[in-house]
């Protein structure tokens, strides 16, 4: 009696794990890239919550043809040495479709991996021109940095009214990517660069920059930095008395930028993906839908990896998830989807024009600046 029963119990087990595996095989995975560990970890966090929240709102609705995404998340470390082990993971893995939810670095270093594979890669806020250049199954839903440094040239001279900037500079991939496009801009926009300085990645203490912005005496100071390094250097040169307006990048499109700089964020302007007054019934959702889901405000990373998301599960609706070139040609076709950040159109280059959401931090929270909507100054290349 014991031998029978034992019998049945390991039959029934065989049975359900069979069905479990059944289960597992039937899920669309879609490999997704992030920082879970390291200094962008918060960024990560975010990133992370804003694919899910489209995953779990896709498989609610019924998931794709009957079938639900599964989210398999592998951490960078925000390291261009682990990005290519981890492309070599997915690919191993049998994934067939993978979004970046990490910074330039570490998503140019995966993008020609999974270029050489076949695999259909999505940038979702990795600002730097290289990646997409990386080949045709390489996409981008984000600005590039240089269409968000001509952006924040637009806002200088034309909302702001100001000519004279310093520029200081995260002397990365990032950084590099906002100053070309603020150069490319200035001298059409009548401004003068009157100096420019370079910072480390893991740089806390900026003293000497900070005299040197106090000498040049400029009407703005335009920083390309992440929340972790621009805070402090916020901070920094309000303590020093500087009073300059600080324009910031998308980098600082965290509430951990406020808490960082404390009082000295108020009144920093940024050039963002994401509009926190907007009344669009697309962004509004998902704006509304992140808070009540994660108890927080949506920032823009999590806003751009929402939409990566979509974007790609869209196609797959089209085309199926099994061949590479047809989901690489639905993603290229992808036009006029909503989204968390706007409305998505690709181009030849698998890049996207979208308008540049400009936000102000007032009592701590961002709020609409501006909207920079110029199709010719925020082109993105056509190769």
């Amino acid at each position: 009696m014991k031998t029978l029963f034992t019998r049945r119990l390991l039959i029934a087990t065989a049975a359900l794990a069979c069905l479990s595996g059944y289960a597992q095989a039937q899920n669309i995975r879609i490999g997704f890239q992030v920082p879970l560990t390291g200094p962008a970890a918060s960024d990560g966090k975010t990133a992370l919550q804003g694919a899910q929240l489209a995953v779990e709102q896709i498989n609610a609705a019924g998931g794709i043809k009957g079938r639900s995404l599964e989210l398999v998340a592998l951490d960078d470390q925000t390291q261009p040495a682990q990005a290519v082990p981890i492309a070599n993971k997915f690919i191993g893995d049998g994934i067939k479709a993978v979004i970046s939810g990490s910074y330039s670095g570490p998503t140019r270093a995966a993008a020609g991996v999974f270029q050489e594979a076949k695999i259909p890669y999505i940038s979702a806020y990795a600002i730097h021109p290289d990646i997409v250049r990386a080949g045709n199954y390489v996409f981008r839903t984000s600005f590039m940095g240089e269409v968000q440094g001509r952006a924040a040239a637009k806002l200088i001279a034309d909302i702001m009214k100001k000519k004279r900037v310093t520029m200081i500079n995260v002397n990365n991939d990032f950084g590099q990517a906002l100053s070309a496009g603020m150069k490319e801009a200035a001298p059409k926009m009548g401004l003068q660069l009157v100096s420019e300085y370079n910072f480390g990645m893991g740089d806390r203490q900026f003293g000497s920059i900070v005299a040197s912005v106090k000498k040049d005496d400029p009407e703005v100071i335009y920083v390309s930095g992440y929340f972790f390094n621009g805070g402090p250097l916020v901070a920094q040169l309000r303590a020093a008395g500087v009073t300059a307006p600080i324009v910031g990048t998308e980098g600082f499109d965290t509430v951990n930028f406020v808490q960082i700089a404390k009082e000295a964020a108020e009144g920093v302007i940024i050039t963002t993906s994401l509009d926190r007054d907007t009344t669009d019934p697309t962004m509004r959702k998902f704006i509304d839908d992140y808070k009540k889901r994660f108890n927080v405000g949506a920032e823009m990373v999590a806003a751009s990896t929402h939409t990566a998301v979509n974007v790609l599960a869209e196609a797959i609706r089209k085309v199926g998830i099994d061949d590479s070139a047809k989901l690489r040609d639905a993603i290229g076709a992808t036009k006029n989807l909503s989204s968390a950040v706007g409305t998505i159109t690709f181009n030849n280059s698998r890049e996207v024009y979208k308008a540049a959401q400009i936000q102000v931090i007032k009592g701590g929270e961002f709020k609409r600046f501006a909207v920079i909507d110029d199709p010719v100054l925020l082109a993105p290349p056509n190769y």
